[in-house]
């Protein structure tokens, strides 16, 4: 567990904590460190639970199937992310997506009951923490309205121009690189996938940008 303190130092979880308070917050907080390999569940539909949980190695995707195999991929979550927390509160129910690894991961679990009582000491860091929770789901709530605005877009190109624009604007490049492959995609954008190759085909030809594998630069 301590050989991953510096990682938590450096998440947004944990900012302004420095590496002892981290280390004395572990048994208090109940952290647990576990492990998966490639393609096990982390959080399972229909499961229950009331952790919250920081990626410290390796990358996750939160995906939901439907009754026919339909895949969707909601969001990437990379090492440093918190994640789970939408599932913590008492009338929360079950989860309704799947996490799962996409490699070789490491994950350690924090209880939110011994995040959110502060110890009797009522230390600077345990306060920090609860603060930068509540930041963390500020964002995440901002970015579920970038998707949401990709989504709404009726057609697969304007799903396409919305995502690799706002990309671009993100990385403040032309050139940008995203965290998907070509099926990964399209399932993010809820659209089929040869749709969607065929789409970036035609925006190619016309000039509106070049591409290889995840690499895109917009023209």
């Amino acid at each position: 567990m301590k050989k991953y303190i510096p990682i938590l130092k450096s998440t947004k979880m944990f900012a302004g904590v420095n590496e002892k308070e981290i280390e004395s917050m572990l048994t208090c907080l109940d952290a647990r460190l576990r492990t998966y390999k490639k393609g096990e569940y982390v959080f399972k539909q229909g499961e229950n639970s009331r952790d919250i949980a920081v990626l410290v190695e390796g990358t996750l995707h939160i995906q939901n199937d439907d009754y026919w195999g339909n895949r969707s991929i909601l969001g990437q979550i990379s090492v440093g992310e918190m994640f789970g927390e939408a599932y913590v509160a008492p009338e929360s129910g079950v989860l309704l997506n799947d996490v799962v690894a996409l490699e070789n991961n490491i994950v350690i679990f924090f209880d939110v009951k011994r995040i959110l009582t502060t110890c009797p000491s009522s230390c600077r860091f345990h306060s920090l923490v609860v603060q930068n929770m509540f930041f963390i789901i500020s964002e995440k709530n901002r970015k579920l309205v970038q998707k949401l605005r990709h989504m709404s877009k009726r057609s697969t190109r304007e799903k396409l121009i919305s995502y690799l624009s706002e990309e671009a604007k993100r990385q403040n490049n032309s050139f940008i690189i995203i965290p998907f492959n070509r099926q990964q995609l399209a399932d993010f954008l809820s659209v089929d996938r040869s749709a969607m190759s065929n789409e970036l085909c035609k925006m190619r030809d016309e000039g509106l940008l070049e591409f290889e594998k995840n690499k895109f630069k917009l023209l």
